[in-house]
């Protein structure tokens, strides 16, 4: 079995490649872990094809794929507390998770609950604690109406249930091929397209007090035509031209606090990852390709095992 799934240059597909890679050591503030399972993101692909984060250096090559994983804790940081050698955690990495070992940053990650297994907390730290920051941001009363574009998709689907979990009515835009899935969440289904607003407004007769941007480009701007209140209106998706719309960037905490909610949520049955489909390690191919064709519903999961 490859020890890693990496990108070996700035490109497509083509830049892919299995390949044996050396055991990280643990740096101060870091955990290594045995991976169990890694989460796979959109981000994942636009990383490969040179999106560089805010702040972030160029990386260095081959680049390991993957921002989320969980697994069982094997050697722990210079200053590291609060963690032993064995303890299954979850979080966001440091260096990539398509691989049979990961680093992650001790601050920000989170014990798994033994009711929760690893598949589904892998799923977590990217896709549904951004869900949960920017339901969090908008701060709507209970009983309000929340527009969430992009609802089929993994921050979609987890930004519809934690809204519903928290009291709001939601409108879920997305693709007529997804709208049992979105229904199934709790979300009245618009279709995207065209004629959005005015498909949106018929769905919610009394206006939506709040949008949840998935998408970006034109359905963002439609969207926001929505809102009175622009400061209601925030976006994951299209940081570059928020601003001019009037709303803002979803701000992340980035913090374990975060991912113990979350992982609650699921404990307690009120969010479902929905991982629609699982690939071991020597399919990370299979897996990358599935999210970035654009047509998953929920999340698409590697499993390492052991």
């Amino acid at each position: 079995m490859p020890k890693a799934y990496v990108y070996t240059r700035h490109g497509g597909p083509e830049t892919e490649a299995f390949a044996d890679v050396d055991r990280p050591g643990p740096g101060p503030g870091e955990l290594l872990i045995a991976v169990r399972a890694a989460g796979v993101n959109p981000v994942d692909w636009k990383l490969r094809e040179g999106l560089r984060r805010p702040g972030a250096a160029e990386p260095v090559f081959p680049a390991v794929f993957g921002s989320e994983a969980a697994g069982v804790v094997e050697e722990l940081g210079e200053g590291v507390t609060g963690f032993a050698v064995g303890d299954e955690v979850f979080g966001n990495t440091v260096g990539g998770a398509f691989a049979e070992h990961a680093l992650l940053p001790a601050a920000v990650t989170a014990r798994k609950p033994a009711a929760l297994s690893f598949t589904d907390a892998a799923t977590l730290p990217v896709a549904a604690a951004t869900a949960y920051d920017g339901v969090r941001q908008l701060g709507l009363p209970e009983g309000a109406t929340l527009l969430v574009t992009g609802a089929g998709g993994g921050v979609g689907a987890a930004a519809v249930q934690i809204a519903r979990a928290w009291g709001l009515r939601v409108v879920g835009l997305a693709s007529e091929a997804k709208k049992e899935f979105v229904e199934s969440l709790g979300a009245v289904h618009v279709p995207s397209g065209p004629g959005l607003v005015e498909r949106v407004r018929a769905a919610a007769p009394d206006g939506v007090d709040g949008v949840y941007d998935l998408v970006g480009g034109e359905v963002f701007a439609e969207a926001a035509r929505l809102l009175a209140d622009r400061t209601k209106l925030i976006t994951a998706a299209a940081p570059e031209t928020v601003a001019a719309l009037g709303g803002a960037r979803v701000e992340r905490a980035r913090t374990a606090a975060v991912l113990d909610e979350v992982a609650e949520l699921v404990v307690g049955g009120e969010l479902d990852p929905h991982v629609s489909a699982a690939f071991p390690l020597d399919q990370a191919d299979r897996a990358l390709r599935a999210v970035e064709d654009g047509h998953v519903r929920g999340k698409i999961v590697i499993e390492v095992a052991r």
